[in-house]
């Protein structure tokens, strides 16, 4: 089994993030529970969602705690949060930066950053990151092919065509511009 920590703030869609790729999985069937995480509800209050998934059914209903992968929708949650914080050794993240921004993670964690904000700005109009993370999630993990993410993201926007084809652009931007 393989988990993944969201970090995000109320808003910037954390949640839905994980719900996307806990979809993509189920597309490609692999087992997978997305779930969330959150203190005071409201908006702009750190919050995490969780995923995890795996060839078998996923029962383990608690937080994680020691996640093979973190994606962090917001930068200045990396202090804050701890967000590399119990990450496994060899452990992945996927990072949306701002300009100046430097980020020091563990010896052993990959980090791949991007200007997922400023991505988003250009294509959808809003500051929402997240899509361009998934792309870029894709990309570097290789753990859910980018064709997944696209019918999971069809799915949550079948009826909103004009924001269906901005997150689609949005989630190859974040895929081609990561290596």
């Amino acid at each position: 089994m393989k988990e993944i920590k969201i970090f995000a703030r109320a808003g910037q869609g954390a949640i839905t993030t994980a719900a996307i790729l806990g979809e993509a999985f189920f597309y490609e069937g692999i087992y997978s529970y997305a779930f969330p995480h959150f203190g005071a509800a409201r908006m702009g209050a750190p919050m995490n969602a969780f995923l995890r998934f795996d060839n078998k059914p996923v029962r383990l209903r608690s937080q994680i705690y020691n996640p093979d992968y973190i994606i962090v929708v917001d930068p200045t949650l990396i202090k804050s949060e701890n967000c590399f914080n119990g990450m496994k050794k060899n452990g992945i993240a996927i990072v949306a930066i701002r300009e100046g921004f430097q980020i020091q993670a563990p010896k052993g964690i990959k980090v791949t950053s991007l200007f997922a904000e400023k991505i988003a700005l250009e294509i959808i109009g809003k500051p929402f990151s997240n899509t361009v993370l998934l792309g870029a999630f894709s990309k570097v993990t290789g753990e859910v092919k980018l064709d997944s993410i696209i019918e999971a993201i069809k799915k949550r926007f079948l009826n909103k065509p004009e924001i269906l084809e901005k997150n689609i652009a949005a989630i190859k931007k974040g895929y081609e511009i990561v290596s």
